[in-house]
């Protein structure tokens, strides 16, 4: 575990700049604590890892204002359930930490948000991308902020079948996320009067060959083959399939998971053509160039993901209403802080605005890319190009059909 002092002393100092009679009530308040949980060397070291921390870092900075102490800690679960349960409730209990952020895997994520609530404390998720976070699994001590698996299939599904690829195969990882996304957006492919050839799936971790499975693909004849994975798996999958020559046989690369970290590590080159979904793109709007401009003039950083985004947006929102709340309430109660959070409207430089649904899932566009060609693009992490949008109240499943006990309730 790593504590980052930099952080306490940008926030401490809002608090010695207030005079002298606000601090002297109650001897100022209680110092917060924000643990961020994540992937720091391993496949999804570059989509979340120390971006996510860095993002967190930029949130608290741009807070500073309120007058808040915070402390932020950061762990590497290294993708094991049973490491990132263990850290949380080390965190919790020992650690006093109030907030957990981030949390790469879906598996990781549910244990995460079981104990969050358990210890009536906040989760805020960005990297998982289970819908089951806002669905049957839903608490009211986690928010949903970045993207989940309905949306990726909604966003890509549907769009691609109406855009002609009505036969798909997909190439899908072995695990909760993998199994979610396929299903998902099989169900939109069929819905839109597409058709899904047939499936293969590879275990996590430790799959770095692909050659077999987009073998499969290829001899499926499908206009669509769509990589139901993300991270190394992600960026190893578009390599192989570009080096099979896919596209050129007419088989367009669906990425349901892909990163402008991935297209980065891949190069125009080898990613061109593919289609992906994301909720953030730091050359969108003025807003999403000045926040990206922070991170890299700050934290040294080349282009944020969405990842990094959503812990960056989600830790301003929670400070926002951790001091609309007052600290130590927001402290000792999780579900009153999330609470707060839901009653407030959401702003920020890397969603803009928008708000907190009742089960917890954070609403925003939705974005179909497709990466450029190297030709296109006009400089460094110039990548993408915009096929399509999705309003926020559409990009994500509709709270009625969730069967969250939260929205019945």
């Amino acid at each position: 575990m790593t504590t980052d002092r930099r952080a306490i002393l940008a926030a401490g100092a809002a608090w010695a700049a207030l005079p002298p009679r606000a601090r002297a009530q109650g001897g100022g308040p209680p110092t917060i604590r924000l643990g961020v949980i994540s992937d720091m060397a391993g496949p999804y070291g570059d989509l979340a890892g120390q971006g996510s921390v860095q993002g967190v870092r930029q949130a608290v900075q741009d807070a500073a204002g309120l007058g808040l102490k915070v402390e932020i800690v950061s762990g590497d679960h290294q993708n094991r359930p049973d490491l990132a349960s263990n850290l949380a409730r080390q965190w919790f209990d020992r650690d006093g930490v109030d907030v957990l952020i981030d949390v790469p895997g879906s598996s990781a994520g549910l244990a995460a948000a079981g104990i969050a609530r358990e210890k009536n404390k906040v989760f805020l998720a960005s990297a998982p991308g289970t819908a089951d976070l806002t669905g049957s699994q839903c608490s009211p001590n986690t928010v949903h902020w970045t993207y989940d698996t309905w949306m990726l299939a909604h966003s890509t599904g549907d769009a691609l079948v109406r855009a002609g690829g009505d036969s798909w195969y997909f190439i899908t990882v072995d695990y909760a996320f993998g199994h979610s996304v396929e299903a998902e957006t099989t169900r939109f492919v069929q819905a839109a009067g597409g058709r899904v050839l047939g499936t293969s799936r590879f275990p996590f971790p430790g799959t770095t060959d692909f050659s077999a499975f987009l073998l499969r693909a290829q001899a499926s004849r499908a206009k669509v083959i769509a990589l139901g994975c993300g991270g190394a798996d992600m960026i190893n999958a578009v390599k192989q399939a570009g080096e099979f020559g896919l596209a050129r046989r007419g088989q367009r690369v669906a990425a349901l998971l892909m990163f402008i970290s991935d297209v980065h590590a891949l190069g125009l080159g080898a990613a061109q053509g593919a289609v992906c979904s994301e909720t953030f793109y730091w050359d969108m709007n003025d807003r999403t160039r000045a926040f990206s401009a922070r991170m890299r003039a700050n934290h040294g950083m080349g282009a944020p993901t969405m990842v990094h985004a959503g812990c960056y947006a989600a830790t301003l929102h929670y400070l926002k209403a951790a001091a609309d709340l007052g600290a130590a309430r927001a402290r000792a109660d999780g579900a009153a802080a999330v609470a707060r959070m839901k009653a407030m409207p959401t702003d920020d430089d890397a969603f803009g605005p928008g708000r907190i649904r009742t089960d917890g899932r954070k609403l925003h566009p939705s974005f179909l890319f497709e990466v450029k060609a190297p030709a296109e693009s006009r400089g460094p992490y110039d990548y993408y190009k915009l096929l399509g949008t999705t309003p926020a109240e559409q990009a994500f499943r509709p709270e009625a059909e969730g069967n969250c006990p939260l929205v019945r309730s």
